[in-house]
């Protein structure tokens, strides 16, 4: 199925407030260089706020990870959750229509959807409040049929309670989520036969935390709970070194090994006793290379090259190599290990132009600029 953009789209997105500060959160879930791995739990946050996902909103989002926005666009596009056109006001409904379902009344439930929202999936109803699809296994067989509603399930349905659903929400109610015949969650439609402990509880633990929050038919502006990040609070406490004892330290000091030459370095081979000790080859590696600044450019030699065009380098980052004087492929194709260390240090994610290979990239697009050149002149 091929998914496009809705032609109609807003003029631009803006997390609010407390969702924005949700986002930063996440990204500081993943190490430095890695803040891309943020993009499917921002995208659905998103769309938690406004209901479908504008692509100014992975505008947005590409801009607040440093992606290309073509690699936002590729996830978006490719995960069916993603919601590419406007939805409901109130709801956007997604019937299950797989085996279990289909075979517990799931066409029943469609047809519901098409006399009382509109005639085909993902179109409007006529005072806008509503919408619908058929979707594959939602992973409540065991409560078949049921439909997804926003982020909840509302499971165990029959065409008469799934129209009532509908009307309540038409008239501003919410239904309780959960299973609609009566059952605590998806236990034999007989009775408890384990489990008793719990058979006294109103809701299970899915729909009792959604009548918790309450956040359900609600769009998530981020304060339906408080924002919790103990990592960055963990991370952000400057781990204090511990005391030296001088006499302790020349004690455990290593020495020569007895009636053993040393190797070529001068240096005994000792086993390494000290695991906090680091091993001299991998401190003399990071000392041999020291950092030197590449030719840099006050402004571009005519017209600068789309440096969006390297993988791994978005609007803001194009930026901010613009302001350190890069501006053209061949700049970046002629950098030296020593080089590359150099803007390296100055840009956020440290360590993106080896992982990307933006010297490669930049030869490649390089070269293929000049054969242009070639081909018209």
């Amino acid at each position: 199925m091929l998914r496009r953009l809705h032609p109609n789209q807003p003029d631009s997105f803006a997390f609010t407030p407390a969702n924005q500060a949700w986002a930063e959160g996440q990204i500081t879930k993943y190490p430095e260089g890695r803040q891309a791995s943020a993009i499917i739990p921002l995208l659905w946050r998103a769309q938690e706020q406004e209901g479908w996902l504008t692509r100014p909103a992975i505008e947005h989002i590409a801009s607040m990870l440093d992606m290309a926005y073509i690699r936002a666009l590729e996830v978006a596009t490719f995960y069916f959750m993603f919601q590419l056109q406007p939805v409901g006001s109130v709801a956007h409904i997604q019937v299950c229509g797989t085996t279990s379902c289909m075979i517990c009344g799931a066409e029943k439930l469609v047809e519901i959807c098409k006399e009382k929202i509109a005639p085909r999936a993902h179109m409007l109803s006529s005072d806008g409040k509503f919408s619908w699809e058929e979707v594959e296994c939602l992973g409540a067989c065991a409560n078949a049929p049921m439909a997804q509603i926003g982020k909840d399930y509302y499971e165990d349905l029959t065409a008469e309670s799934f129209a009532k659903i509908l009307d309540d929400m038409a008239a501003g109610k919410v239904p309780t989520p959960g299973p609609q015949n009566g059952r605590f969650a998806s236990e034999p439609l007989g009775g408890v036969t384990s489990l008793h402990d719990y058979s006294g509880e109103p809701m299970n633990g899915s729909v009792a935390l959604a009548d918790a929050h309450g956040d359900t038919l609600k769009r998530i502006d981020g304060t339906e709970v408080p924002l919790i990040t103990p990592w960055v609070a963990k991370a952000s406490k400057p781990t204090k070194p511990k005391p030296v004892d001088s006499a302790t330290a020349k004690k455990n000091e290593p020495k020569p090994a007895a009636k053993k030459p040393v190797d070529t370095t001068g240096v005994s081979k000792q086993a390494d006793t000290d695991k906090t000790i680091a091993k001299p080859e991998a401190v003399a590696k990071g000392a041999d290379l020291v950092e030197t600044a590449p030719e840099m450019l006050k402004t571009a030699r005519g017209t600068p090259d789309d440096l969006k065009k390297i993988k791994g380098v978005g609007p803001k980052l194009e930026g901010v190599l613009n302001d350190l004087g890069v501006w053209h492929y061949w700049q970046i194709a002629g950098w030296s290990a020593a080089e590359i260390e150099w803007v390296d240090a100055r840009l956020k994610f440290k360590g993106r132009i080896a992982r990307d290979g933006w010297v490669e990239q930049a030869n490649n697009l390089a070269a293929a600029g000049e054969a242009d050149k070639s081909q018209s002149s």
